[in-house]
């Protein structure tokens, strides 16, 4: 989320407001996404945990839902954004991939850094 509101207040700054309100529309489509995501890993966890050794496993249509909803959400929101040209595109998708960037900038932080690497 951090990483969102740097780039929005890029956005702003260098573009318009516009744009850095699809920044953050965009990050907090792409934490929700993380979000349900996790949720939904987790419950299918537990459903299978709990039907270990049973031949059919039966999940719950809420879980399935929600697993797919975020995804479609996302699609929405773009297609309503570039087909009535709503919000700028870019930062649409520079809110959304801040989340990514985010933690690819974390993982070579733990790799490179002492505490978090083999060396």
């Amino acid at each position: 989320m951090v990483a969102g509101l740097v780039v929005a207040a890029f956005a702003g700054y260098f573009g318009s407001a516009l744009a850095a309100a699809a920044v953050l529309l965009g990050t907090g489509l792409a934490w929700l996404n993380f979000h349900w995501m996790k949720e939904g890993l987790a419950a299918f966890e537990q459903v299978s945990r709990q039907q270990m050794g049973e031949t059919k496993v039966r999940i719950p249509k809420s879980v399935m839902l929600r697993f797919f909803a975020r995804t479609a959400l996302i699609l929405i929101v773009l297609y309503v954004s570039l087909a009535y040209s709503l919000l700028p595109a870019w930062a649409l998708l520079a809110g959304i991939f801040t989340l990514v960037a985010a933690v690819m900038g974390e993982s070579v932080y733990q790799m490179t850094s002492r505490r978090g690497g083999s060396r």
